[in-house]
C-alpha cells in the first residue's frame, strides 16, 4: 500500500482544537493527529482534553495553560466552537444576539490572545478561524450568526497585520453549507432549505466536516507559509453563483 504523502507534515505541531467533540472540530482534529500533530482538544461537552465552558471568566487563559502544560508548548490554534440557529429580525432579543457573539467572536478573541506570548515564542505560529460564507454574504434570519462571522473574519485580518513580523500566519476559512449537528435540525425542518445549498454548488452536494478539515491542516502547515490574513472559501464553489 502506497504511504500517504501527507502523513507527518504537521509533525512537531502542538495545536489546540476546540469545539472538538463534534463537526468540524473533531474532524479537524483527527486530521491534524494524522498528519503528526500533538493536538490538545476542548469543548463543552465530554469527549475533549478540557471541558468547559469557554465563555466562563478566565477559562481559555486556563485552557492555553493545560495545553502548554500536555504538550510542551503551542504553536498552533483552531478554535472551531460556534453556535447558530435561525432568529428573523423582528422580535430578535438582546440576549440570543450576545449570546452568539460571545461564543462564536469573543471566545476567538480571548483564546488568540491568551496564547500569542507562546506562538511568538514558538517563531512559526499558525491561526486558523473559522468563519462562514456569511462573513461575506448575509442571509435572512441569521443576522446574529452573519454578525459575528463577518466579525470573525475582520480579527482575523487584523490579528495577521499585528502578528505576521513574528512569524504567525492567521487565516479564515469560510464554509459553505455542512452537514454537521449544527445544521442538522435546519436541514431535517426544512427539506428545501438542504435542497438550495446542494442545488446552489455546482459540486451538488453539502459539505462534509473532512472537506473543512482537509483544508485547516493546509493551512497549518508549512506549506501555506507565505499566506495569511486572508479569508478562505470552501463551499462546493456556491458563492460563485450568489
Amino acid at each position: 500500500m502506497a504511504s500517504d504523502p501527507m502523513a507527518g507534515r504537521l509533525s512537531g505541531r502542538r495545536a489546540i482544537v476546540t469545539g472538538a467533540a463534534s463537526g468540524i472540530g473533531a474532524a479537524t482534529a483527527a486530521r491534524l493527529r494524522a498528519d503528526g500533530a500533538h493536538v490538545f482538544t476542548a469543548d463543552a461537552t465530554d469527549g475533549a482534553d478540557f471541558v468547559a465552558d469557554l465563555t466562563g471568566e478566565g477559562a481559555n487563559a486556563r485552557l492555553v495553560e493545560s495545553a502548554v502544560a500536555a504538550m510542551g508548548g503551542l504553536d498552533t490554534l483552531v478554535p472551531c466552537a460556534g453556535i447558530s440557529a435561525f432568529h428573523p429580525l423582528e422580535g430578535h432579543d438582546d440576549a440570543y444576539f450576545a449570546r452568539v457573539l460571545e461564543v462564536n467572536v469573543m471566545t476567538v478573541f480571548r483564546l488568540v490572545r491568551d496564547a500569542v506570548p507562546h506562538l511568538k515564542a514558538a517563531g512559526k505560529g499558525r491561526i486558523v478561524t473559522i468563519g462562514s460564507t456569511t462573513s461575506s454574504h448575509g442571509d435572512e434570519g441569521l443576522c446574529a450568526y452573519s454578525a459575528s462571522k463577518h466579525a470573525v473574519l475582520g480579527f482575523t485580518k487584523s490579528a495577521a497585520a499585528e502578528l505576521g513580523p513574528f512569524g504567525i500566519t492567521v487565516n479564515c476559512v469560510q464554509p459553505g453549507a455542512i452537514a454537521t449537528a449544527m445544521t442538522a435540525p435546519a436541514f431535517e425542518q426544512m427539506p428545501e432549505f438542504k435542497t438550495f445549498w446542494e442545488n446552489k454548488a455546482p459540486l451538488r452536494r453539502l459539505g462534509q466536516p473532512e472537506d473543512i478539515a482537509d483544508v485547516i491542516a493546509f493551512l497549518c502547515s508549512d506549506d501555506a507559509r507565505f499566506m495569511s490574513g486572508h479569508g478562505v472559501w470552501v463551499d462546493g464553489g456556491a458563492m460563485v453563483r450568489h
